[in-house]
């Protein structure tokens, strides 16, 4: 008997604060498991000619992938009183390939406070360029895996250390202070920068020796229509090599609209690249259309288009054909690239999705841009093809 009084007091004494705080309408809190599954199966996919002259065309391959937003996590809030919240997101990469393990809290997961305020958060989150251009973007294509437009749109799309991946506008970046405002009749205003992480232990007097990332980001959203604005700046990015104090900056505007069964959507998207001499440009556009058939039965299909590349000719922005290509300016070259892409779509539910369908990218005589997921070195010029089948399931 002794034992039991002894544990249902050490119960009572855990059990009463929590038994207050509901009281006064404060301590009540919630904790959801959530997640995406999305398969992706690419077949009869041509990678075009190899770059070295001379050697045997790149083979025809298959493979899988696990984009856009492969993930599972847990998210909780608890109400403070007064209108305020505490609230956290822990998401990580959920590969059923067994390929990308990429650890605990790898995509978007931090601790925040929000109330009428809006939003206060810190962690490892999409930046406000990044979240302003998915709904325009996802009109008829995604941003990785085969439909993927990223690469042409923006350099690449990935989680970045504080200084890395200069190339990339669409960044999930880690080490970063984020805002967000109230929703004003549709309305929204989005901010975030990240800490100067890498420049601990560096010298003040060297060369773009403390890089952060500010981002700002506006959309507005009135029933059928979506319209979006954005702002980057990477700030000592251009490293040891690079004029001091380096500058990149992105613009976007996009916007989304839907009438009847189908949805319309455009992009357009310009980065300028702080160089030695000036500046490399980079400029690409993006349109596509979500035709909802009827019942379950669904058609997309988009555009996208990369321009040449203007400014310092020579200078390569990024790795050739990998994360952030560029082609390098070249005065009298084509260095763009156009991505056509169609597929069906079919919804079993809200929650479970299938899709098949064709993509060609078609480089011009300057440029090497690859596919989502393929990452090795091909000739200019060259065009790269796929068919696709996908599978997307939420819980």
């Amino acid at each position: 008997m002794g034992k039991n009084l002894i544990a249902a007091a050490i119960g009572s004494a855990f059990v009463a604060p929590v038994v207050a705080s509901a009281a006064d309408g404060t301590g009540s809190s919630t904790v959801q498991i959530f997640g995406t599954i999305w398969m992706e199966y690419a077949v009869h996919v041509n990678q075009g000619r190899s770059a070295a002259p001379g050697t045997p065309d790149l083979s025809r391959t298959d493979f899988l992938q696990t984009t856009p937003y492969s993930e599972i996590g847990i998210k909780g809030e608890e109400k403070l009183g007064g209108g305020l919240s505490a609230w956290f997101q822990c998401a990580s990469t959920a590969d059923i390939r067994g390929e990308s393990q990429n650890g605990w809290c790898s995509r978007n997961s931090a601790l925040g406070l929000k109330g009428g305020f809006g939003s206060v958060y810190i962690g490892n989150w999409d930046t406000p360029f990044k979240r302003t251009t998915t709904p325009t973007i996802f009109v008829g294509a995604n941003d990785l895996g085969v439909w993927g437009a990223t690469f042409l749109l923006a350099g690449d799309n990935t989680t970045d250390a504080v200084g890395a991946n200069r190339a990339d506008f669409r960044k999930r970046q880690n080490n970063s202070i984020n805002y967000d405002s109230p929703d004003f009749g549709g309305f929204q205003v989005m901010g975030a920068f990240s800490s100067s992480q890498a420049s601990t232990g560096t010298l003040s007097g060297a060369a773009n020796s403390k890089p952060r990332v500010w981002s700002l980001g506006g959309q507005y959203t009135s029933g059928p229509l979506y319209v979006s604005g954005a702002y980057e700046e990477h700030r000592d990015y251009a490293g040891a090599a690079g004029p001091s104090n380096s500058r990149d900056r992105g613009w976007q505007l996009g916007a989304a609209y839907t009438v009847g069964p189908v949805r319309v959507g455009g992009l357009y998207t310009r980065q300028k690249f702080d160089v030695v001499g000036g500046d490399v440009t980079a400029k690409a556009w993006h349109a596509g259309v979500y035709w909802t058939i009827a019942g379950p039965h669904g058609l997309k299909a988009a555009y996208t288009q990369a321009g040449n590349m203007g400014g310092v000719p020579g200078v390569l922005i990024g790795t050739v054909s990998g994360p952030g290509y560029r082609p390098a300016p070249a005065p009298g070259v084509d260095t763009g690239a156009k991505l056509y892409q169609i597929r069906y779509v079919y919804n079993f539910s809200k929650r479970t999705e299938f899709n098949a369908g064709y993509v060609r990218l078609h480089n011009d005589s300057g440029a090497a841009y690859n596919l989502g997921g393929l990452n090795a070195a091909h000739a200019n010029g060259e065009s790269q093809s796929a068919w696709a089948f996908a599978m997307r399931h939420s819980f």
